[in-house]
């Protein structure tokens, strides 16, 4: 029978979702078939199950730590951030439609019911559910709806350990007032706690631990200390993503606001001769760029408006003047082109509005969305390249009749007849070995191979991590049978 435990956390970005990703790996090694959950999860970094269906990226890198196909019950419901107040909101893979932020809080009906099935299902296949919450049990205001944390966690009756974050200060603050506005019924599911992201001396920290254990009456289950190669994974969110210092190849990105898939710069990030460099908002895009990458977006015309504002649309003309390269993918894409309609107002407000011009496309949005996995070949040297396709909308002009890349028969992408813009709906393409090869040499510097590799070495480094840090034998005792 599947036993089940989960990670809750005393806020959001307190290293969750790589957690539960490193104990995967540790009992997938020690001969456990082990799935990640995610009930609810918010996020514009999707990825596309073998089945056609969204989850969290998350839950697509757990899975992968736990040596199985991704899969919609892992996170059973997604919900995409469109607008400050609005997401557009998936469920077992699909697309429901998108809800204000208020009605979703006042109207959450079948949710639970679907993350109870989903979690079903997959402990039907496995001896240990490893599942994860979202933001903080302590939300209280948030408690009466709730099917992230403890409202999952009672409805399904699993036992919780609470992850507290040391590197953003007040710890014990976090776990012990995390005991105090938790309701009676929530503190009988909570069997432990744990640190994470600790630096320096382990030993220092001993008496906080002991106080921490004497005002909740939990048990300590480890102390992490900071797991240095994380930058090394594709990032859950935004609050993940930062620049990364490499060699003299400078690919610049600008933070676009609603920026989307972003796991597209992890094989870059992770090239020695290659800096990634992340451009936040009131900052201008660096004149030395060798490639400027337009990112997918939640809210492509929304995002198009923001990316004005900052005035990279005057950076990124300038750097095509100087003759640098720029790539866009999916909303970057459609952002390329000449306009962007949109009549049906699927990406907000219906609207018509003029793109950048590099490319001689024009975009129109739809209300029917593509999601899938696809492999894909470079037409001009045959180099094979998977990704996955998450968009709505179609994209069509004379430079689609350079389309870079073959999808079976299908012409895929647009590239301008100097060959220096190219557009392009798929995602994750830079993590085929050979075609991220071909694209560093074109701006002439070499590539290290190998990405898929140096990720499965950097998974099995987090559960050698964890092992050491954490008493994972009692972990286990904690877990508890699934409840049917």
């Amino acid at each position: 029978m599947a036993r089940s435990i989960m990670i809750q956390g005393t806020g959001s970005n307190v290293g969750k979702s790589l957690l539960v990703a490193g104990l995967a790996r540790a009992y997938v090694r020690r001969g456990l078939r082990v799935a990640p959950f995610k009930p609810q999860n918010m996020s514009n970094n999707a990825a596309v199950t073998p089945e056609g269906g969204e989850i969290g990226r998350a839950q697509a890198l757990q899975a992968r730590a736990a040596r199985r196909a991704p899969h919609t019950d892992m996170n059973p419901v997604l919900l995409k951030p469109e607008t400050d107040t609005g997401a557009q909101v998936i469920v077992q893979g699909k697309r429901r439609g998108t809800q204000g932020a208020g009605s979703f809080l006042r109207d959450k009906s079948g949710l639970l019911e679907a993350a109870l099935e989903s979690y079903h299902r997959l402990a039907a296949d496995a001896d240990l559910v490893l599942i994860e919450g979202a933001g903080s049990p302590a939300e209280t205001n948030l408690r009466k709806t709730d099917i992230a944390n403890m409202g999952f966690a009672c409805a399904a009756e699993v036992p919780v350990v609470i992850a507290g974050d040391i590197h953003r200060g007040g710890v014990i603050a976090q776990i012990v007032g995390t005991h105090a506005v938790l309701e009676p019924q929530d503190l009988e599911r909570v069997v432990g706690f744990l640190v994470n992201r600790f630096r320096g001396d382990l030993s220092l920290f001993d008496g906080g631990r002991d106080d921490i254990a004497a005002r909740t009456g939990w048990p300590c289950l480890g102390v992490v200390p900071w797991f240095w190669d994380a930058w090394k994974l594709p990032a859950e969110d935004m609050m993940d993503i930062a620049s990364h210092r490499g060699g003299a190849c400078k690919v610049v990105v600008p933070q676009l606001e609603r920026m989307a898939n972003f796991d597209d710069l992890d094989p870059l990030a992770a090239e020695p001769e290659v800096t990634v460099e992340i451009v936040p908002p009131g900052r201008a895009l660096p004149g030395d760029a060798d490639l400027i990458i337009l990112p997918g977006s939640k809210s492509t015309i929304g995002d198009l408006g923001y990316l004005r504002g900052q005035g990279w649309d005057i950076d990124i003309l300038a750097h095509y003047r100087r003759g640098g390269h720029v790539l866009g993918l999916c909303g970057g894409y459609q952002m390329l082109g000449k306009t962007i309609d949109d009549p049906e107002g699927v990406d907000g407000r219906p609207g018509k509005v003029e793109g950048l011009g590099l490319l001689d496309v024009h975009t129109v949005m739809a209300n029917d969305k593509r999601v899938t996995l696809t492999e894909a070949v470079t037409r001009d040297s045959g180099l094979p390249v998977s990704g996955y396709e998450i968009h709505m909308g179609r994209t069509e002009g004379p430079d689609c009749a350079r389309a870079w890349l073959t999808i079976g028969e299908r012409p895929e992408g647009a590239a301008s007849a100097d060959g220096r813009v190219k557009g392009s709906y798929l995602h994750g393409l830079f993590s085929s070995d050979r075609f991220r090869a071909s694209v560093l040499e074109s701006l002439g510097y070499a590539s290290q191979p190998g990405y898929d590799d140096g990720v499965e070495a950097t998974l099995d480094a987090l559960a050698d991590h964890l092992e050491r840090y954490m008493d994972l034998d009692q972990l286990l005792t904690l877990a508890q049978p699934v409840v049917r």
